[in-house]
């Protein structure tokens, strides 16, 4: 969508550990990235660093940016710029207005999102969803679709909802957001406690005699693939207990969003053991108290990474129906689809994207 605006954007990925400053422009990353560390523990090490590492950006760009952009960690007021108590950022403590601080220094406005907010926007944008509808158009398929989902897999639960190229923020800055939905397989405990990192640890510790809590996800993939020593068949369960409960947070997702589902996040690497189990819990049936068994979902989900489902799907086009009492006929196609991919951009590069589109879009308004 910005692919040709020559406007220039700086950009951060903001971790507790790293700060990696950079630039966009037209949809493509400009300069080389600069990392610095964060402090998060210290205050006024941390702003200075945000002001050392914009100042180090701007300072190679052939002009000025019209906008800073970027991802950071809630709970937050995001509209205000207003960042409140982050558990990697104890330096936050009691909220600090993180925007009008840069906005202060820098003159410029400044826009501040979460990642998976922007992750979702940047796949809506310039990702996901335009490629899928360029694929299907080539296939002679006359849909298209104007709404995604984005979920990430990570540290915690990241997600973010995109309606028709607008972005759902909510009144509260809380929009799509799912980490705290009720999870399936522990019901009184929120659907992040089995969809994060310390969930594939703690799977894979009760499911074996050794606990091991230094193990990470990486490490639990890895004896999934047999590349290192340790308990296959747990390793793998670990992967599919959270595909599972992830699977059921999006059913809820899709029922009210309605679009294609994009998945990013560290985890994701470990796709082909996440995603099947995923699949089922959207393919899954539920019951009424008069015995009648329904579809979790009231459109089928399509595997678009999997060529032939893909092609099926498209197979699958619309018929005429006669209008009654005419001689007229209307195009119908019973057929409802929602089609799953993970990301081919890459979480952080979509993160990136989402921002610098986020910025150029609120300067339009």
């Amino acid at each position: 969508m910005y692919e040709y605006d020559h406007r220039i954007v700086l950009t951060l990925d903001a971790g507790g550990t790293n700060m990696v400053f950079s630039a966009i422009q037209s949809n493509m990353e400009i300069i080389e990235a600069y990392c610095l560390p964060a402090y998060a523990d210290d205050l006024q090490k941390c702003l200075d660093t945000l002001i050392e590492g914009f100042t180090h950006v701007w300072n190679q760009l052939p002009k000025a940016p019209v906008a800073i952009s970027f991802a950071f960690p809630g709970p937050a007021d995001y509209k205000n710029g207003i960042i409140h108590d982050l558990p990697n950022f104890p330096s936050f403590r009691g909220g600090i207005p993180l925007g009008p601080f840069l906005e202060e220094h820098f003159h410029i406005p400044v826009f501040i999102n979460n990642d998976g907010n922007l992750f979702a926007y940047g796949e809506a944008l310039a990702g996901a969803l335009p490629t899928l509808n360029e694929r299907l158009k080539k296939q002679g398929y006359h849909k298209e679709y104007r709404n995604l989902i984005g979920v990430t897999f990570g540290t915690g639960f990241g997600s973010g909802v995109v309606i028709n190229k607008q972005l759902l923020t909510g009144d509260n800055d809380c929009g799509g957001d799912v980490w705290v939905f009720r999870n399936k397989l522990f019901p009184h405990m929120i659907a992040e406690e089995s969809v994060s990192r310390r969930a594939i640890t703690r799977v894979y510790n009760e499911q074996t005699e050794i606990k091991d809590e230094t193990l990470t996800p990486k490490d639990i993939f890895r004896i999934a693939e047999g590349e290192i020593a340790g308990d296959r068949q747990a390793a793998v369960r670990s992967f599919k207990q959270l595909g599972e409960v992830a699977g059921d947070v999006i059913a809820h997702l899709l029922t009210f969003g309605d679009g294609i589902v994009v998945i990013g996040g560290g985890i994701i690497g470990a796709a082909k053991y996440i995603m099947p189990t995923l699949i089922d819990e959207l393919k899954s049936s539920l019951s009424t108290f008069s015995g009648a068994t329904l579809s979790r979902l009231q459109m089928e989900v399509v595997d678009a990474q999997d060529e032939d489902s893909l092609k099926q799907a498209v197979l699958e086009e619309g018929r005429e129906m006669e209008i009654p009492n005419t001689n007229k006929k209307i195009s119908y196609n019973p057929h409802k689809k929602t089609f799953i991919m993970t990301t081919s951009l890459g979480t952080s590069t979509a993160i990136s994207l989402g921002a610098y589109a986020y910025a150029l879009h609120q300067l339009a308004d």
